[in-house]
């Protein structure tokens, strides 16, 4: 992030998702193996061949070998997707802008600008509020609405992101090249109505 910062600009916070969405995936590496563990043992003990005479010895190793690709596949197609979705989520506060980006192999960038947000309101559930996260929606005049989701401390990221908002130059600073002035200061030749000649 710091390589594509304007001139100017400066990091105030980088953050991820609140891990809270990694629960189930964190239970499913536990419990996998545990699970699979008591399967292979019941399975060493004869249980499947109580169960299924047809099972008999011979079908062991093979019973075995099915409970460790049952945790393989659990690890593998459930667990490490969401552990690499929520580890490529960034979300970062600048100066001037905020930007979440998505993804490890195919990244997907979103940013507002600091300048265009008209308001900004936080949504938490019942559980994000237990884990003090919450969804941040930046309103814009073009953009529409722009939502981040599960944004840790999101009270302190609230008023990290008031803050900044706050110390932008004023809008007439904000658009370079553009020459603005003050209220009632109008070269006569712009004023409505063309040069007053009295």
């Amino acid at each position: 992030m710091r390589k594509s910062l304007l001139p100017g600009e400066q990091v105030i916070v980088t953050t991820r998702p609140q891990p809270r969405k990694l629960a189930g995936a964190a239970a499913a590496f536990v419990l996998a193996p545990a699970l699979a563990a008591f399967a292979s043992a019941w399975i060493i003990r004869g249980g499947a061949a109580r169960v299924a005479p047809v099972l008999n010895r011979q079908w062991t190793s093979w019973l075995v070998a099915g409970c460790v690709l049952a945790v393989a596949a659990v690890w593998l197609g459930y667990c490490l997707p969401r552990l690499l979705r929520w580890q490529g989520t960034r979300y970062t506060l600048t100066s001037q802008r905020m930007v979440a980006r998505c993804g490890m192999l195919n990244r997907r960038d979103q940013q507002v600008n600091l300048v265009s947000v008209r308001n900004l309101t936080v949504h938490e559930s019942l559980l994000q509020r237990l884990v003090r996260s919450g969804n941040i929606s930046l309103e814009t005049g073009y953009q529409g609405v722009v939502t981040f989701p599960d944004v840790p401390e999101v009270a302190r990221f609230r008023d990290f992101i008031l803050d900044a908002i706050g110390e932008l130059p004023d809008q007439p600073d904000a658009v370079p090249g553009a020459t603005f002035y003050p209220a009632g200061a109008f070269p006569e030749d712009m004023r409505e109505g063309g040069r007053d000649d009295r």
